[in-house]
């Protein structure tokens, strides 16, 4: 076997051979073999669109998380090493669009946490990131101070870009209708919807874990176990799931023989890799619980 390559940079990690590692520190590795050898980790990579085939060392000690995407597999003492210097690993689907991992999972530290409940526990406060949560999707802070009166505000605005949306796309739309006890009722516009919003939730939840943040803790979403993973996908509603939705909608519409889940599912995947869809929400999950980075963890937050 060649003599594994090992990554140098930023991270210890070479962006032009792994494209997807960002400064949060998460490394993306998919259809390979992840192993432990010599006290390090050492990923035996078939040919893909991300990486040439080869083996190449993984620093782990400068990695945050290690997502695990289709075709890996992973030894047990990847687990143990991982575990032992505290960094997370998930599998996910292609680009992000799926989040397979057993609780509990987080950062080794308590900041973000921290952070996280205070502003949840304060009414005031928990109403302040709520409506920076709607001014960052509608552009402007709305005036009300009432949690149902910015929700009724979200309805009537959201129903009007559900029709601008669908009209660009060429989409007959009749309205958001589905049952959530049989969804395959839905029309084809409704199901795209859904499928795009289950994967853009995923997204979420991999930024949230990334962070440490608390997921049962929502400002807007109420009740769910993932209510604040639900309040970061729904900031990117109009800006990537209904595109996405209404894009594979069209495409199924035109050809019926085609599978409307994995339109949703493999454009979802190529979007959220080419725009850096989960560092994205990284960012605006610290901006919207003022945690910022520090000088001795940028590189691994």
């Amino acid at each position: 076997m060649s003599s594994p390559h090992l990554f140098r940079g930023r991270l210890g990690l070479a962006a032009s051979r792994i494209p997807h590692v960002d400064r949060h520190g998460l490394l993306w590795l998919s259809r390979g073999r992840l192993s432990v050898e010599d006290g390090t980790l050492q990923f035996v990579a078939s040919a893909s669109d991300q990486l040439d085939p080869g083996t190449y060392a993984i620093p782990y000690q400068t990695i945050s998380m290690l997502l695990i995407g289709p075709g890996t597999t992973v030894t047990h003492d990847v687990l143990r090493l991982l575990a032992r210097h505290g960094t997370l690993l998930a599998a996910v689907g292609d680009g992000g669009v799926k989040l397979y991992t057993a609780p509990p999972i987080g950062q080794g530290r308590s900041d973000v946490a921290r952070a996280h409940a205070t502003l949840w526990a304060d009414e005031s406060l928990r109403l302040d990131v709520a409506r920076e949560m709607y001014a960052i999707r509608f552009g402007e802070r709305p005036v009300q101070r009432d949690i149902a009166q910015m929700r009724g505000m979200e309805g009537g605005r959201l129903r009007e870009s559900y029709r601008i949306l669908a009209r660009q796309h060429g989409i007959e739309w009749i309205g958001r209708r589905y049952d959530r006890d049989n969804p395959e009722a839905a029309d084809i516009p409704n199901q795209a919807v859904n499928h795009a919003a289950t994967f853009v939730e995923s997204a979420a939840e991999i930024a949230v874990a990334a962070v440490g943040a608390l997921p049962p803790l929502g400002f807007i979403h109420e009740e769910s176990s993932n209510a604040f993973s639900l309040d970061i996908a729904d900031l990117f509603r109009v800006s990537v799931t209904l595109p996405l939705a209404f894009s594979a909608a069209s495409t199924v519409l035109k050809s019926p023989h085609k599978s409307l889940e994995r339109e949703v599912r493999l454009a979802a995947a190529e979007w959220f890799r080419r725009h850096k869809l989960i560092p994205t929400m990284i960012e605006q999950i610290k901006e919207l619980l003022h945690v910022h980075d520090r000088s001795g963890d940028a590189e691994r937050f």
